[in-house]
C-alpha cells in the first residue's frame, strides 16, 4: 500500500475521467458498458478521496462538446447520472460530502436539474469532502462567462476596469470559492487538458497514466498523490 504523507496532501485534485469507451472496445463490447464501469470507479476514488481526505474532488464528468455524441450514447450517459444522483444522495449524506456541479447545467432535462439542485442543497451542510462533477462543463465558455459578469459589473457602475485583477476575474468563475487544483490526473495516456480548468490549472501539477479509466484503482489513486508529494513545487520563486 502506498504511503503518503499527511501534512503534504493536496486541496484539490481535479480528474479527466479518459478510456471508458476505449476499454469497451478492447472487450469487444458497446461503449455503454465502459461509461458504467467508469461510474463504478468514480464511486470507488470518491470514497478513497473522501477517506483520506482531500477537501475538493473536482472530475470531468460531462464535457460541453460530449453533447456531439450520438443520441443513443448521450441517452445512456443522462441515465446513468440520473441513476448517480439518485442512488449516491444517501451516501453523500453519511459521509459529510457536500455536493456541487459547474457548467451549463440548463442545457439538460429538466429532471436532471431539479435532481441536481436538490443533492446541492440536501449536502450543503458537508464539511469532510466538496465533490465537484464538472457537467456540460467547458473552460473556454467558463471564462467567456466571467468576462460577461465582469462586464457587466463595469456597465453598471459597480466596478472599474482599473480594479479587474486576477484575483477579481477569478470571483466570477464556477469555482470562485474553492482553492485551484493542486494536482490534475488524466488517465488513458493522453496528455492534454481537453477544456478543462484552463485559468485555474496555471500551477497544477499534471500526472499522466496510460490506465484506462474503467481499471483506476484506489492504488493507482494513491500512486498519482505519492507522485505530487515527490515533487517541488515554487511557484515562479527560487
Amino acid at each position: 500500500m502506498t504511503e503518503l504523507d499527511p501534512e503534504r496532501l493536496p486541496r484539490h485534485v481535479a480528474i479527466i475521467m479518459d478510456g471508458n469507451g476505449r476499454w469497451a472496445r478492447r472487450r469487444g463490447l458497446p461503449r455503454f458498458f465502459g461509461h458504467r464501469e467508469g461510474v463504478k470507479t468514480a464511486k470507488r476514488i470518491i470514497t478513497k478521496a473522501c477517506e483520506i481526505p482531500i477537501p475538493v474532488l473536482t472530475l470531468y464528468a460531462f464535457s460541453r462538446e460530449n453533447w456531439q455524441r450520438p443520441e443513443e450514447e448521450i441517452a445512456v450517459l443522462m441515465d446513468l447520472l440520473r441513476a448517480y444522483l439518485r442512488e449516491e444522495l444517501p451516501t453523500m449524506l453519511e459521509k459529510g460530502i457536500r455536493f456541487r456541479v459547474i457548467g451549463e447545467r440548463e442545457r439538460f432535462p429538466e429532471d436532471i436539474q431539479e435532481m441536481i439542485t436538490l443533492c446541492e442543497e440536501k449536502t450543503a451542510a458537508g464539511d469532510r469532502m466538496t465533490l465537484v462533477l464538472a457537467l456540460s462543463y467547458g473552460a473556454r465558455a467558463e471564462i467567456a462567462r466571467a468576462a460577461r459578469l465582469l462586464a457587466g459589473e463595469v456597465q453598471a457602475g459597480r466596478l472599474s476596469p482599473e480594479d479587474i485583477t486576477p484575483e477579481t476575474f477569478a470571483r466570477f468563475l464556477y469555482t470562485w470559492d474553492l482553492p485551484d487544483p493542486d494536482l490534475l490526473i488524466r488517465t488513458s495516456g493522453e496528455q492534454r487538458l481537453s477544456n478543462f480548468l484552463l485559468y485555474q490549472c496555471a500551477y497544477t501539477e499534471f500526472y499522466f497514466t496510460p490506465v484506462l479509466w474503467p481499471d483506476f484503482t484506489e492504488e493507482e489513486f494513491l500512486r498519482a498523490l505519492a507522485e505530487y508529494q515527490r515533487r517541488e513545487r515554487r511557484f515562479g520563486r527560487v
